[in-house]
């Protein structure tokens, strides 16, 4: 009996909560109908599909390796990115390039994205600015863990 008690304070504390905001949002919107300022804004709903939020600056969503000229990626292969990473999301492994110029070059450079944080440490540890987070692009939800395994040709691409 007490336990159920207990049970209908829970639910008539969260029915409150619920009502003032309502109210509190409608207060604030019909402020706005009657062009009387206020301090702050009531919730603003956004109708996602059809609009969407302008990203912030500094906001980092997917990667991305930078290219040189002729098309090969900018990574060097040096694994501060992998070393700097705290989720250890990201796995490069190297080659011998034909180039006397470049030493090496990644043949496979994978970001695990389903145990990425989204930190940024990899790209700020890269000292050839191979890898960036500025694609802008925030809908990467897959079906399947494995989709979310990004390797060279995604990264480029």
């Amino acid at each position: 009996m007490i336990k159920a008690l207990g049970y209908f304070i829970e639910i008539i504390r969260g029915s409150i909560i619920t009502i003032r905001h309502f109210v509190v949002n409608m207060h604030f919107h019909i402020m706005k109908v009657l062009r009387i300022k206020t301090k702050r804004k009531g919730a603003v709903t956004i109708q996602y599909p059809e609009e969407r939020r302008e990203i912030a600056s500094r906001h980092r969503s997917l990667h991305r390796l930078m290219t040189r000229e002729d098309g090969k990626p900018r990574c060097v292969v040096c694994m501060l990115c992998a070393t700097a990473c705290p989720s250890e999301c990201i796995y490069v492994e190297a080659e011998e390039d034909p180039d006397p110029e470049i030493q090496k070059t990644p043949a496979k450079f994978i970001i695990d994205l389903s145990r990425c944080c989204f930190c940024g440490f990899g790209v700020e540890a890269c000292p050839e600015d191979a890898i960036r987070m500025d694609t802008a692009e925030i809908e990467f939800a897959e079906y399947t863990r494995e989709d979310l395994i990004y390797d060279l040709d995604k990264l480029i691409g």
